[in-house]
C-alpha cells in the first residue's frame, strides 16, 4: 500500500512558482498541494517532493580563484606590449632593460590585485536570509526542522519574532503583522489575513501571503508552503540578480580605448622606424632594435595602470572618511559622472522609523518634531511651541497613546529602540513629548484587561484602573471605525460636546493626503467594579480624544543633500515599494521636482518601453514597484545616455543595484544582499553622504585627467627626442636604458603625486560630464604637441650646448637626461591647476606629497649622476655646478611658456 501511495505522490504535479497563489482561496491551495492543514505531509511525501524541488536554499555562486584574479591584472594591451619587450630584451641579453621593464609590470599587477578587493557575494548573502529553523506540522505532530528541509505543501506555524522560512499562503492568521521592507520598501508592518486578493495585486498588497525572509512582528499564523528556494520570491530576485549584467564604467571603457589606440599607434611607428633606420639609416639591427624598444617604452604610459589604481585607492580612503565604503575601485570615478540618482525611500531618504507628525484635537491642529523614537521634542501650533498646561487635550491624548499600547521603548546609550510594533513605539515617543512618563503612567493606571488589535474589527482597547478606584477604557484604531463608536468629543478646556463627525472625517482625509497613517483615540469611563472588557463595552458611548498622523520622516540632512545634487545637475528619482501618497508626501518634503506626478507599478506594467522612456525624463516618483520595475527603470535611464546611481537597502533593490553604473547600499539597516550587490556602501545610511561621494568621485576623475595630461605629453616629448634622432641620423641624446630609467622613476613618483591633489573650487557647480566625453580631448592633443616641441628644443638645445663645449658624449647625455626630468617636474606644477592659473601662492606652495615626490626624484637623479656604481650602469658622468643651474633655468623657461599659453586659452574661452 505504501508503494502505491508513493507512486501516486510521484505522479502528483507540484505547481511551480506562480503569481496566482494569492488569488486562490485557502482550501483550493491545500487541495492543489494535496495536504490536510491539521495533519500535514507524511514522511514519504516529504522525501518524494524534496527529491523533485531540492533543498530550500539557493545555489552557491561560482568563485573566481585568487590566482586568476592576479593573472587578470596583466590582461591589458599595454602590459602585453611591455611583456613582449621584456622577453625580447632578455633574449638579446640586455638584462638591465629587462629588469626595469618587469619591475614596472609587476608593480602594476601587485597594486591592482591588492586594491581590487574580494569577489561578488550577492548570492551568498541572499541565501543566508533563509530561515535556519521552521515550526511545521508533519504526520499530525508539531516539530521543529531546518528551514532547508521545507517542501511545497508543508504546514508552517508562525509566531511573533519568526523569520518566514519560505513563501506561504496563509491558512489562519491571528493579529498577524509582517515587516516586508526588504521586499517592498514599505516601513510599516503589513496586516495579514487569509482572504484572497486580485490576480494583479502588487507584492505589497498580497495580504494573504507571507514571503521568505520577511519578519513576523506581531501575532500568529498557519501557512502552507507554496514555493521554496529559487521558486520563492526572494529566490526569484536572486535569479534575476544573477542574470543582471554588470556594466563596465565610463573610465574603464575610455581607458581601454586609449590603451588600444595608443598601442596600435606606438607599434606602427616603432615598426616603421625600425625598418627605416635599418635599411635607410644602415644601423645594426640589434642596436636599432634596442633603441626602438626604448622608444616604445618611452611612448607607452606603462605607469598609467598603477597610477590609475592608486588614484582610485586614494579616493577609497577619502570616501571612507566620509562613511562611504568602496567595494569596486572604478565605481569611485563613476560617481563623478552620475547624472541621475535613483533612490529607495525607506531607510534611505527616510529614517525607517515611524514618528507622529500631526495631531488633531477638536480645536487645533498641531505639528510634532523630534528624532526617531526619542521621547523628547516639541509640539507646535502655527510654528510656535505650545505650553502643554494650556492644552490638556494633548495630555489626555498622550496618556491614551501610552496606555493603549503593547510596545516598549528602551534606551541604549543615546539611542532609543522600540520592542514591538514600530507604530506603537512612535506613539510612546509622542506620549513622552506630551509630558507622559510611560513607566509612571503604567504604574498609576495598570491594565486590567484588553481587546487585542485585529484586522476584522480594526481597533485595540484596554481597560485600566487607577489607585483612586477610577476605571477607564482607552481605544485606538482606524479613524472611520473609532468615529462610529463615539458620540462625544473632548474639547481643549477638558469638557465634552457632541461629536462633529464631518470635521473629523475632513481632518483624517487631510492628514492622509500628506502620506501619513491616521489613528484615532477615544476614552470611556466605566464603573471601578468592571474588570473584564467585552466588545459591547466599546460599541458606543465613547469620547473622541483626537487623531494622530504617523509617517516615516525624511532625514533632516536629506533635504540639503537633494538640493546639492540638483545644483550639480544631478536628477534625483524616488523608486519605492510604498504607497503613492506616502511617496509623494516625502517627495514634497525633500524638494523633489514635480512631486505630484507619481507612477505606480501598475502604470509601469501598462506602459511600453517607448512611452516609459519619455515619462521617466520628467517623473521623479515611482511607487508600488517590484524588483523588475526598478531594474527596468535603471536600464531605461541608461538607454537615454544617463549615468545612473541606484541607492537601496532591501533585497528588492539588489538587482537594480548591480545593474546601475554605481550601486550604493545602506550599511546600517541595509540587507547583506544589497551590500554585496552594490559598488559602494554608506556606513551611516545617510543620503547626504552620497553628495560627498559624488564630490570625491569628481575629484578622482579630475586627478586622473591630470595624470593623463601630465603623462601623455611627457611621454610624447621623450619619444620625439628619439624619433627625431633616428630620422635625422644624428647621435641619440639619451640611451634606451636612460629612457627606461626616466619612465620608472617619474611614473611611480611624479604621476602618483597627482592622485593626492585636493578638490578644486566649483567642482560641485559643474554639470555632470557626458559618458561619451573623450578622455583625450582636442585641448590635450594640442598640449601634447606643444610640450613635445618644447621638450625637443630643451633637450637638443642643451645637448648641442654640451657637445659644443667638448663634453664627452656620456656627460652630454647625462645633462640631457636631467633636463628631461627637470622639465617633467615643472610640467607637474603646471598640470596641478588645469582649470585656473598655476601662478598663485597656493599653486607654487603645492602639497606635502608633491614636494616629497620632487625630493625623491631629485635624490634619484643625483644618485645616477654622481654615484660611481650607478654611473657605470646608466653611462652617466657628474654634471658641473653651472650646468646644473642652466638645467633648472630651462625648466623655468618651459613652465613660463606653457603657463602663458594656458592663460591665452582661458582668456579666449571667456
Amino acid at each position: 500500500m505504501k508503494q502505491v501511495d508513493d507512486a501516486a505522490d510521484e505522479q502528483t504535479p507540484i505547481p511551480p512558482h506562480s503569481e496566482a497563489w494569492h488569488s486562490l482561496p485557502a482550501d483550493q491551495v491545500t487541495n492543489l498541494l494535496e495536504v490536510n492543514e491539521h495533519v500535514g505531509l507524511q514522511a514519504d511525501q516529504v522525501q518524494a517532493r524534496l527529491g523533485r524541488t531540492g533543498f530550500n536554499r539557493l545555489p552557491a555562486a561560482a568563485r573566481r580563484p585568487a590566482w586568476l584574479r592576479f593573472l587578470l591584472q596583466f590582461h591589458n594591451i599595454l602590459i602585453y606590449v611591455l611583456l613582449g619587450s621584456a622577453a625580447i630584451t632578455a633574449m638579446l641579453e640586455h638584462l638591465w632593460d629587462t629588469v626595469v621593464i618587469l619591475a614596472v609590470v609587476i608593480a602594476n599587477a601587485i597594486i591592482g590585485y591588492v586594491q581590487e578587493g574580494k569577489a561578488e557575494k550577492a548570492m551568498d548573502a541572499i541565501r543566508q536570509m533563509l530561515a535556519p529553523r521552521a515550526a511545521v506540522i508533519r504526520a499530525g505532530e508539531r516539530s521543529n526542522i531546518a528551514g532547508e528541509q521545507l517542501v511545497p505543501g508543508d504546514i508552517v506555524l508562525l509566531e511573533s519574532g519568526d523569520k518566514v522560512p519560505a513563501d506561504l499562503r496563509l491558512l489562519r492568521a491571528n493579529r498577524l503583522q509582517i515587516q516586508e521592507a526588504i521586499l517592498t520598501g514599505e516601513s510599516v508592518p503589513v496586516e495579514k489575513n487569509t482572504r484572497p486578493v486580485g490576480l494583479e495585486a502588487p507584492l505589497g498588497d498580497r495580504v494573504c501571503m507571507a514571503y521568505s525572509g520577511t519578519l513576523v512582528t506581531c501575532g500568529q499564523a498557519t501557512g502552507i508552503v507554496v514555493a521554496t528556494a529559487t521558486a520563492a520570491e526572494i529566490g526569484r530576485i536572486s535569479t534575476l540578480l544573477a542574470q543582471v549584467e554588470t556594466l563596465t564604467t565610463p573610465l574603464v571603457q575610455q581607458m581601454n580605448v586609449v590603451a588600444r589606440w595608443l598601442t596600435i599607434l606606438i607599434l606602427l611607428v616603432s615598426g616603421l622606424l625600425l625598418v627605416f633606420s635599418h635599411y635607410v639609416g644602415h644601423y645594426e639591427f640589434t642596436e636599432i632594435f634596442m633603441v626602438v624598444v626604448g622608444m616604445s617604452v618611452a611612448a607607452i604610459p606603462e605607469g598609467l595602470p598603477a597610477v590609475l589604481t592608486i588614484t582610485l585607492a586614494v579616493g577609497v580612503r577619502a570616501m571612507a572618511s566620509r562613511n562611504a565604503i568602496v567595494r569596486r575601485l572604478p565605481a569611485i570615478e563613476t560617481l563623478g559622472s552620475v547624472s541621475v540618482i535613483c533612490t529607495d525611500k525607506t531607510g534611505t531618504l527616510t529614517r525607517n522609523e515611524m514618528m507622529v507628525a500631526s495631531v488633531v484635537t477638536q480645536d487645533f491642529i498641531f505639528t510634532v518634531d523630534g528624532a526617531g523614537y526619542q521621547p523628547t521634542g516639541s509640539i507646535s501650533l502655527a510654528d510656535q511651541p505650545v505650553d502643554l498646561s494650556s492644552h490638556p487635550a494633548l495630555t489626555e491624548l498622550g496618556r491614551a497613546a501610552c496606555l493603549c499600547n503593547d510596545a516598549v521603548l528602551r534606551q541604549h546609550e543615546d539611542l532609543w529602540r522600540v520592542e514591538g510594533d514600530p507604530m506603537e513605539g512612535a506613539l510612546l515617543a509622542f506620549s513622552g513629548k506630551t509630558g507622559i512618563v510611560s513607566d509612571e503612567d503604567h504604574r498609576a493606571w495598570p491594565r486590567t484587561d484588553a481587546i487585542p488589535f485585529d484586522a476584522k474589527h480594526r481597533f485595540m482597547a484596554t481597560l485600566h484602573h487607577n489607585h483612586a478606584r477610577h476605571a477607564s477604557i482607552y481605544v485606538k484604531g482606524a479613524p472611520e471605525q473609532i468615529l462610529a463608536m463615539c458620540t462625544k468629543q473632548l474639547v481643549n478646556a477638558g469638557g465634552t460636546e457632541p461629536l462633529n463627525a464631518n470635521y473629523w472625517h475632513e481632518q483624517a482625509n487631510t492628514i492622509a493626503a500628506k502620506g501619513q497613517r491616521v489613528l484615532a483615540f477615544a476614552v470611556r469611563s466605566v464603573p471601578p467594579e468592571q474588570t473584564v472588557l467585552e466588545f459591547e463595552d466599546v460599541q458606543g458611548g465613547l469620547t473622541l480624544l483626537g487623531m494622530v498622523g504617523l509617517i516615516d520622516p525624511p532625514r533632516p540632512e536629506t533635504i540639503r543633500a537633494v538640493q546639492q545634487c540638483q545644483a550639480a545637475g544631478i536628477a534625483v528619482k524616488m523608486i519605492t515599494g510604498d504607497h503613492g501618497g506616502t511617496a509623494a508626501a516625502i517627495g514634497r518634503q525633500i524638494g523633489l521636482h514635480n512631486p505630484d506626478r507619481v507612477l505606480t507599478g501598475v502604470d509601469l506594467d501598462a506602459m511600453s518601453d517607448t512611452d516609459l522612456k519619455e515619462a521617466v525624463k520628467d517623473v521623479n516618483i515611482f511607487a508600488r514597484t517590484s524588483p523588475e520595475h526598478k531594474l527596468r527603470l535603471v536600464m531605461l535611464l541608461q538607454s537615454i545616455g544617463m549615468t545612473v546611481a541606484m541607492t537601496g537597502d532591501g533585497v528588492n533593490d539588489a538587482p537594480a543595484l548591480k545593474r546601475a553604473d554605481a550601486g550604493i547600499a545602506m550599511g546600517g539597516k541595509g540587507s547583506e544582499a544589497a551590500k554585496e550587490a552594490a559598488d559602494l556602501v554608506l556606513a551611516d545610511d545617510n543620503f547626504a553622504s552620497i553628495v560627498a561621494a559624488v564630490r570625491e568621485g569628481r575629484t578622482v576623475y579630475d586627478n586622473i585627467k591630470k595624470v593623463l595630461s601630465w603623462t601623455l605629453p611627457t611621454n610624447a616629448g621623450e619619444t620625439m627626442t628619439i624619433i627625431v634622432a633616428l630620422l635625422l641620423g644624428i647621435t641619440l641624446p639619451v640611451t634606451p636604458i636612460q629612457i627606461l630609467w626616466i619612465n620608472l622613476i617619474t611614473a611611480v613618483t611624479l604621476g602618483i603625486a597627482l592622485a593626492f591633489e585636493p578638490t578644486e573650487e566649483n567642482t560641485m557647480r559643474r554639470p555632470p560630464r557626458s559618458r561619451k566625453q573623450p578622455l583625450i580631448s582636442g585641448a590635450l592633443v594640442w598640449h601634447m604637441v606643444l610640450v613635445s616641441i618644447l621638450f625637443l628644443c630643451g633637450v637638443y638645445g642643451i645637448f648641442s650646448y654640451a657637445l659644443d663645449r667638448d663634453y664627452s658624449i656620456e656627460l652630454a647625455r647625462t645633462i640631457a637626461v636631467n633636463t628631461l626630468v627637470v622639465m617633467e617636474v615643472f610640467h607637474l606644477f603646471f598640470i596641478r591647476n588645469i582649470y585656473s592659473t598655476s601662478l598663485t601662492w597656493k599653486g607654487i606652495r603645492g602639497t606635502k606629497v608633491i614636494w616629497m615626490t620632487v625630493a625623491m626624484v631629485t635624490v634619484a637623479q643625483f644618485s645616477i649622476t654622481y654615484v660611481p656604481l650607478l654611473q657605470r650602469v646608466f653611462a652617466t658622468e657628474a654634471i658641473p655646478f653651472f650646468d646644473g643651474l642652466l638645467i633648472i633655468g630651462i625648466g623655468v623657461t618651459f613652465f613660463v611658456i606653457i603657463e602663458i599659453e594656458k592663460q591665452i586659452r582661458i582668456h579666449l574661452a571667456e
